[in-house]
């Protein structure tokens, strides 16, 4: 499938500092990616140099088989921009601000109109279309930048943390209509909330300071985590050592922790070597030792162990799950 969007060996240095470190990779029509790291990872320095408003120290970006070094023109024609907190004309209604928007990219008259009718319809802004955007909601704001992004209907929109500052609400608003023009389009989404990649996303790429550490489906990438098959048994407090003592010698097991779970009950997560599928031969040695299991059951790998595993990794750093989202 062709890329519509190619990025190969992206740098950008401010000074001795490297924001964006080598960055690589390819966007096809119809994919949804989630470009996924920490605050200060090098996110919206990436979004900045593919859609121009900021030059790259070395490396090449192609939109739509344009170098936008080259022929920045060409290149820009065929992008749709959402910057984090997209300035607006306050004082201007939502139909006069798409209005002008339509008249920077060229459109006059009846094909003006049709542009601007068409963005309001599919974003779903018509009970404020004569409302100033002053007055409007985070989430309805939020909607008129996503509507002037496809204004001109491009082939690629680039979207910097597109649900920033709403409520559950709106970003699931938000989120929908992302899905629902992402057929016929490539899109790149800028964001650190993680549940916005399962939300959206139909592959995502892990970054930190400016690094690419990961790309992938999130399910291919959930089944690198730590946690990837761990299975979580609930047993009774003075029954846990006898449990444990079991299945601790079984091949694959890498550690067996414990947690509390209800009055008089612990929750044990038998976390298993690369993922390895330990449940056939863990419920065999239930059954054989007869051992006191109330509940069992295997997890599913979670980005945020992933997302926690390359980051820390990469930095070094200790963090409170507070500053993932």
């Amino acid at each position: 499938m062709q890329a519509m969007v190619s990025v190969s060996h992206l740098t950008r240095k401010f000074g001795d500092f490297t924001a964006v470190d080598d960055l690589s990779f390819t966007v096809p029509t119809g994919e949804v990616v989630g470009f996924l790291g920490p605050n200060g990872a090098g996110k919206s320095t990436t979004m900045k140099m593919i859609t121009g408003f900021l030059t790259p120290t070395s490396g090449r970006i192609e939109v739509c088989g344009a170098d936008i070094d080259i022929d920045p023109k060409a290149s820009k024609k065929q992008l749709g921009y959402l910057p984090e907190g997209a300035p607006m004309y306050g004082d201007m209604t939502t139909e006069r601000f798409l209005g002008f928007i339509a008249e920077i990219r060229g459109y006059r008259g009846a094909e003006l109109k049709r542009r601007v009718d068409m963005a309001i319809d599919r974003i779903e802004l018509g009970e404020v279309r004569h409302q100033t955007i002053d007055t409007l909601s985070k989430g309805f704001k939020r909607r008129v930048g996503l509507a002037q992004a496809i204004l001109h209907d491009p082939p690629v929109l680039v979207l910097d943390e597109p649900t920033d500052g709403l409520d559950p609400n709106q970003k699931h608003e938000v989120r929908n209509l992302i899905s629902d023009i992402a057929h016929d389009k490539a899109i790149i989404i800028s964001t650190h909330i993680l549940e916005e990649v399962d939300a959206v996303c139909t592959r995502a790429l892990i970054i930190d300071r400016g690094r690419l550490l990961a790309d992938g489906t999130p399910r291919e990438l959930e089944t690198r985590a730590e946690d990837h098959n761990a299975i979580e048994m609930v047993v009774a407090v003075e029954k846990q050592e006898l449990v444990r003592n079991a299945l601790q010698p079984i091949t694959g097991v890498a550690r067996i922790d414990v947690t509390p779970f209800a009055a008089d009950t612990v929750a044990l997560q038998l976390v298993p070597n690369g993922g390895v599928d330990l449940l056939l031969t863990v419920n065999q040695v239930i059954a054989e030792q007869l051992l006191p299991v109330q509940q069992i059951h295997q997890q599913r790998g979670q980005l945020e162990q992933l997302f926690r595993q390359l980051t820390f990794a990469n930095s070094g750093d200790v963090a409170s799950p507070g500053e993932l989202s």
